[in-house]
């Protein structure tokens, strides 16, 4: 048999690498070469406690291992008869020449370079540049340089999202009364086809109405009963399916969307104290994405001082949750006990790495700007009774990399609806004020 024909050769760029760094085996039999920038790049990126050091770290092993014994500029394999090869590309100039016609000699143009000069070097094969950054992305299509974005892990259509509630309307009167009477009904009485597990429905007649959750076990839907968390007090029909999820100890994985407003983590907090006493601690976290992409080393203080805007927000629903009680209630001391105690700890998800997940309640705020792999990374080290808790809102995401399609919220609910242990509520009435439902509608 002949060699086989490589039709390909995708250019990495370095924001692939930090979002996945087994990014480098994804393009099946085709090749993948690294522009030295890259590896320059991934060299500042190796020393920190973020996912993106963790990232830069794993995939310079990663190089490393592929290349013992070998000439890393050569074609060296990537290890598996279904894969193709991989090189690191030394020399960045090119005809024409990125950093010229842009104006400035930075990575991202020696990157394009590179695209340029396998093009020329490869006139058999399609050389496909591929980056997260939608800009480099656009020069590159400027220089007629194929480019896409990194798609593993991606969600195809995020406006069919699974939202984890249906409402049913003209459901016989005399079936919600039974379920008021039984407290449940056999789901082929309401539907033809068996509904996923822990999904929710609201059955209505008219102005009769009955909130309900579909229990694989049993195969029925049974009522939910509007009850309250820690003094906190479910404020319409998607609350009340959020709390209902929060509160069942079956539940292992809780995904809650939804804009700013809804009352995600004001609800998963709550449901975290009341249920305090099944749990070692609770963990309340949220990654640090700085604004215009700094790092926290840019703000002036302390380590404690540059942390505290980031997890003001998390302090606020604690605070508003604490002020439900008068402080010589034993609720309110409750609280200030277990910050002290360390029993409810709030902090960026990246301090909390290398921590012991067993017997906790683990709520991850803001999980619209964490990258799929981190999601994995997070739920895969779940020890024994541990119940974690993902919010965030899809279409607000601060991370340069990620979009609706390619975050680890809509990646996490894509890939587990449907399980026995994970339920999901998508949040879409506002519960602040009327101004604040109306900014957020109109501006």
């Amino acid at each position: 048999m002949g060699k086989r024909k490589r039709t390909k050769i995708f250019v990495l760029d370095t924001s692939v690498i930090i979002h996945d760094h087994s990014a480098i085996y994804g393009f099946e039999d085709n090749d993948v070469a690294i522009p030295i920038s890259v590896l320059e790049e991934l060299d500042n990126f190796k020393k920190g406690n973020d996912n993106k050091n963790f990232e830069a770290r794993e995939f310079t092993r990663c190089l490393d291992d592929l290349s013992a014994g070998g000439i890393i500029s050569d074609w060296i394999s990537l290890g598996r008869d279904d894969l193709g090869k991989f090189t690191v590309v030394m020399d960045e100039k090119s005809t024409p020449n990125a950093c010229e016609i842009f104006g400035e000699n930075k990575a991202d143009h020696r990157i394009l370079n590179v695209a340029i000069k396998l093009r020329s070097e490869n006139k058999t094969k399609d050389i496909i540049l591929v980056s997260k950054d939608i800009n480099l992305r656009i020069k590159a299509k400027s220089l007629q340089i194929i480019a896409e974005d990194y798609k593993k892990g991606q969600v195809k259509e995020t406006s069919h999202t699974y939202k984890g509630k249906t409402e049913l309307s003209d459901v016989p009167s005399e079936k919600i009364d039974y379920i008021y009477e039984h407290g449940s009904i056999h789901y082929e009485e309401i539907v033809d086809t068996k509904p996923l597990p822990n999904h929710y429905f609201i059955l209505k007649n008219g102005n009769a109405s009955v909130l309900t959750v579909y229990n694989e076990d049993t195969q029925s839907f049974e009522r939910i009963e509007k009850t309250n968390a820690y003094g906190i007090k479910p404020r319409n029909a998607e609350q009340v399916f959020a709390l209902n999820a929060l509160m069942d100890d079956k539940i292992k994985l809780v995904t809650l969307a939804g804009v700013a407003g809804t009352g995600k983590t004001l609800i998963a907090l709550s449901s975290a104290l009341e249920q305090k006493k099944e749990y070692r601690q609770i963990f309340l976290a949220r990654p640090i994405v700085p604004l215009s992409n700094k790092d926290i080393g840019f703000l002036p203080g302390d380590i404690k001082s540059k942390l505290n805007p980031y997890m003001e927000p998390l302090w606020d629903n604690l605070k508003y949750i604490q002020s439900q009680f008068k402080e010589t209630e034993q609720e309110y001391k409750k609280i200030t006990q277990m910050v002290e105690q360390e029993k409810l700890v709030i902090s960026p998800l990246a301090y909390i790495r290398g921590r012991s997940l067993s017997n906790i309640i683990f709520i991850v705020d803001e999980a619209q700007n964490l990258t799929p792999h981190e999601v994995k990374t997070i739920i895969t080290r779940a020890g024994e009774n541990t119940k974690f808790i993902f919010t965030g809102d899809v279409r607000q995401i601060d991370s340069p990399y990620l979009d609706a399609h390619s975050n680890g919220l809509s990646y996490l609910i894509d890939r587990m609806h449907g399980q026995a242990l994970h339920a999901h509520v998508t949040l879409e009435k506002g519960e602040r004020s009327e101004l604040a439902n109306i900014a957020n509608d109109l501006l």
